[in-house]
């Protein structure tokens, strides 16, 4: 059977701080008045799998994609590895508000006390409000006892490591890494397969029944990486018509593509999915028989691993990242 590259339908998130800018600057089309947060673009979570939005296979679930063409659309290695599991999760996410202040567990943790896989993820910002900061990490050496010490103070935010952001900001956070998306921040986030969330402070906040949400304290306390660091925002080269590498890891490697004439990609040596998030302008993706699809501004696409030389062609400045195992 003929595969191509798919697109999905995303995956609305009503939450409590989430607001309208993935309709308003991504275009997407969620029922207005409603807080939506993130906007799950391709996902193999349980009870969120993506559907098929394009093509022959329209309608069709990520799962059953899986099923039917396995290695020709996940790539040999990533479909030994995971099997039926598709590896990651695709985000954006509209902070209208803050986040809470959380952390997740890694592969061995997650497994033991979820059965699931942990949750190592990256962020890269598409639009931050003037002023705008995220949290991630320490900002001085800490250890358990003093991590416990400021939480029940109510002083978490002293030993917390905040950062400004603006456009191109790019921040990995490895499994256990602490963190919060700040107010006023739109961000793609590419993650492990995984919705383990230990929510460590809330900011006191209640929702419209006047419930505050669930805090893990406990369940956190193990899977913090205490670790400090003096550098956590990802720093790279602004390179024009080539592939700039944001982050490397054993999850997910993404690299920055910004192109503004015909480029080609060939993923001959690459045992993998591709996944090609526009952030910025839209191109039109040549494949084989001379075949084309157009991506634009906020949509996602997943490239089938038997796909291997590809055109990428825009008449104006696009920005998009790329993503695969």
């Amino acid at each position: 059977m003929h595969i191509y590259p798919i697109k999905f339908s995303p995956i609305p998130k009503e939450t409590i701080w989430g607001g309208n800018k993935l309709n308003s600057i991504l275009s997407k089309d969620f029922s207005d008045g409603i807080k939506i947060g993130e906007s799950w673009e391709i996902s193999g979570v349980k009870n969120d799998i993506s559907l098929v939005a394009n093509g022959n296979l329209k309608g069709e679930s990520l799962n059953n994609l899986i099923l039917n063409f396995g290695p020709r659309l996940l790539g040999e290695k990533v479909f030994k590895q995971f099997g039926r599991e598709f590896p990651l999760l695709i985000k954006f996410i509209d902070a209208n508000d803050t986040l809470s202040i959380q952390v997740h567990p890694d592969d061995e943790l997650a497994k033991k006390r979820h059965n699931s896989y942990g949750k190592t993820e990256m962020w890269y910002v598409l639009e931050a409000e003037k002023e705008a900061s995220l949290i991630v990490g320490f900002n001085q050496k800490v250890d358990q006892k003093l991590y416990q010490q400021k939480l029940n103070e109510g002083q978490l935010e002293e030993i917390l490591n905040s950062e400004p952001v603006e456009s191109g900001s790019c921040f990995f956070i490895p499994a256990g890494r602490v963190h919060a998306i700040g107010k006023g921040i739109l961000l793609a986030e590419i993650q492990q397969t995984s919705d383990i969330t230990y929510r460590m402070y809330d900011w006191n906040r209640v929702d419209k029944l006047g419930q505050a949400r669930e805090l893990h304290t406990d369940l956190a306390l193990d899977a913090i990486d205490y670790t400090f660091d003096n550098q956590y925002a990802t720093e790279y080269p602004s390179d024009n018509n080539k592939s700039t590498n944001l982050a490397t890891s054993n999850y997910f490697t993404t690299n920055r593509l910004v192109f503004d004439q015909k480029i080609k990609r060939d993923y001959s040596l690459l045992d993998s999915f591709v996944i090609y998030i526009c952030l910025e302008g839209e191109f039109e993706i040549c494949y084989e028989n001379n075949e084309s699809i157009k991506v634009t501004k906020g949509e996602s696409i997943l490239i089938p691993a038997e796909l291997k030389e590809l055109v990428l062609e825009t008449s104006d400045k696009t920005i998009c990242l790329e993503v695969y195992i």
